[in-house]
């Protein structure tokens, strides 16, 4: 066989934005490769300018960036980092962003406003993205958003693994802090072995941005140690009512689980005297030394993510990862 007719070799590349480095060390780590070089900074007026120091032709590349504060930074870095790789000849582009930005901004709750979410996808269409993966989004049906495949990843084997680990969970259930998480919990009760199942009836404003009013418990938690879960907790206003009402109603004990911790504000203050005995996060978004307090427990997110990479760059299924079973 001549040199020109070899069969070319597969070549998994992968690419770091600047918000969370940690985490692509880990995911690095774990697929035993290195993060391709490049130089990345901002100019006087916040223009972000990237390149790549090794030649990226024919590669199958994946870009990862955590959607963290300040948020638009993130976004458009990672957006930059794929249209880089467009024009330098990628084979492939995979986007990797374990929290999708603007995801809150999903539908039109009144006239005459946005749906960001969907922005998003267009904009790293746009830019040149043949795929997206993602972990636990607001809603599922954002997975439509984008034209193209979108792996979307769960945490929940993660996060109830240590719970399993840990705790009695025949003494457990789970609450859902609204009715929108009610197919979550679900999910959640089965995983643990079939946990009785609540949730708290609340009422938003929506023209209040994080903020809820928690009324009442729906369901039997007298006794027992409640896992109150959710896909992320921003201000922590509303998970913190939640305790609040559950240890109010007779709940021996309340843990929270959440995939990402946005933390914006108030919410160390809040998570960590709300009454909750542990606040489990896993790390898809950076959560500094000075954030974290003594009740906090991050669980490392990256072999999830390395094994859905691996999976992607071998053709293989992604399937099982999608299903949330532990």
């Amino acid at each position: 066989m001549s040199a020109m007719s070899a069969i070319p070799k597969k070549n998994l590349m992968l690419f770091s934005g600047r918000a969370h480095p940690e985490l692509a060390e880990q995911v690095a780590k774990e697929l035993d490769v290195t993060i391709t070089p490049q130089s990345a900074y901002s100019f006087a007026n916040g223009e972000i300018f990237v390149r790549f120091e090794e030649s990226v032709r024919g590669c199958d590349a994946f870009v990862l960036q955590a959607h963290s504060a300040p948020i638009n930074d993130a976004i458009m870095e990672q957006l930059i980092m794929v249209d880089a790789l467009k024009r330098a000849s990628a084979k492939r582009i995979t986007v990797v962003m374990p929290f999708w930005g603007y995801a809150r901004q999903d539908k039109k709750h009144r006239g005459r406003e946005p749906i960001s979410a969907r922005l998003i996808a267009d904009m790293f269409k746009t830019a040149g993205a043949d795929r997206i993966m993602c972990v636990d989004l607001h809603t599922s049906q954002i997975q439509g958003f984008f034209d193209g495949p979108v792996d979307h990843l769960f945490a929940l084997p993660v996060l109830a693994g240590h719970l399993k680990s840990k705790y009695d969970t025949r003494e457990m259930a789970v609450v859902s802090p609204d009715s929108g998480r009610v197919r979550l919990a679900e999910r959640w009760a089965e995983t643990l072995g079939g946990t009785p199942l609540a949730f708290i009836h609340k009422t938003r404003d929506p023209r209040k941005p994080n903020e809820a009013v928690a009324n009442r418990v729906v369901g039997e938690i007298e006794g027992r140690t409640c896992v109150v879960i959710d896909d992320m907790i921003d201000t922590g206003g509303t998970v913190a009512k939640a305790v609040e009402v559950l240890l109010r109603d007779g709940a021996k004990d309340v843990i929270i689980a959440a995939t990402h911790g946005v933390l914006s504000g108030p919410a160390v203050e809040r998570l960590a005297n709300c009454g909750a005995r542990e606040v489990i996060f896993t790390d898809t978004l950076p959560i500094a030394e000075e954030k974290r307090f003594e009740r906090m427990t991050v669980l490392p997110i990256a072999p999830l993510v390395a094994e859905a990479i691996h999976q992607v760059f071998d053709d293989g299924s992604v399937t099982s990862l999608f299903d949330g079973n532990a």
